[in-house]
């Protein structure tokens, strides 16, 4: 057994950071999801979390999508995809130029302009205002949120600049969400793995988590299913606040 699995601040950090980003893609579409690597990496270094918590994300993904069958926007999933498969290429080509540091400045700059943004249409609209989908903010922001989810597993902030605007019902945000971060998180196996991410030490961690993959997904599920859109834009608008906040420090942080 790797000295990994015998340190218990391992699995401190690990378990609840698993079955956050599990309630994440549940139905929150990434919302509380950052918290999974900056947690993890308090015990390992970042990449190596990243590695470990790519396929348990997939396993997640498989519930999430599972859960949410048949439940989706397809013109989102359309206009998004393609932006995302370039985003992941990017990440790919500058893997070893671009810091986890910088990614997280920029996403959590960008976030918190959109939840301003989202304050102001509130003063100025009412809480019943929706934007109007467009093809190219769709490949911008999916270009970004692929980009942003290879390098440090925080593709849900760009994914909901573009899409929480547009309010869907919050059954087929999610599932939107869920079928766009299974699509992503699987083409970023062939990359991790070129990367030499995918060891055995790293793999046995991911399965030691594995059971909890699951059961936080499907009880994320449950709490959507039971919120009205009145409550959960909101929520969700505060928790990208956060995650805005959480990202901005940490990227400063960095790189001071």
């Amino acid at each position: 057994m790797s000295g990994l699995l015998l340190d218990p601040w391992f699995y401190a950090a690990a378990i609840p950071a698993v079955i956050l980003v599990g309630l994440s893609k549940g139905g929150f579409g990434g919302a509380v999801g950052f918290v999974g690597v900056p947690l993890m990496a308090l015990t390992m270094p970042p990449v190596q979390a990243a590695a470990i918590l790519l396929p348990i994300l997939c396993l997640m993904d498989i519930v999430s999508v599972w859960t949410w069958w048949g439940v989706y926007d397809r013109k989102m999933l359309v206009d998004m995809m393609p932006g995302a498969v370039i985003g992941i290429g990017l990440g790919w080509l500058t893997a070893a130029l671009v810091t986890e540091e910088a990614v997280r400045l920029i996403v959590g700059a960008v976030a918190i302009i959109f939840v301003l943004r989202w304050l102001y249409l509130q003063f100025r609209h009412g809480s019943s205002h929706a934007a109007e989908p467009n093809r190219v903010a769709a490949a911008l922001w999916g270009t970004v949120a692929g980009f942003t989810s290879f390098v440090a597993h925080v593709g849900g902030p760009p994914f909901q600049v573009y899409a929480l605007p547009i309010r869907l019902d919050p059954k087929v945000l999610s599932g939107t969400a869920a079928i766009f971060f299974a699509a992503t998180n699987a083409l970023k196996l062939v990359p991790y793995f070129a990367l030499g991410q995918f060891d055995t030490a790293n793999l046995t961690a991911s399965a030691v988590l594995m059971p909890l993959a699951p059961l936080s997904t499907i009880a994320g599920a449950w709490l959507v299913r039971r919120m009205r859109p009145e409550i959960f834009y909101p929520f969700t608008y505060a928790t990208v606040a956060v995650v805005a906040l959480k990202l901005l420090w940490d990227g400063v942080a960095g790189l001071i």
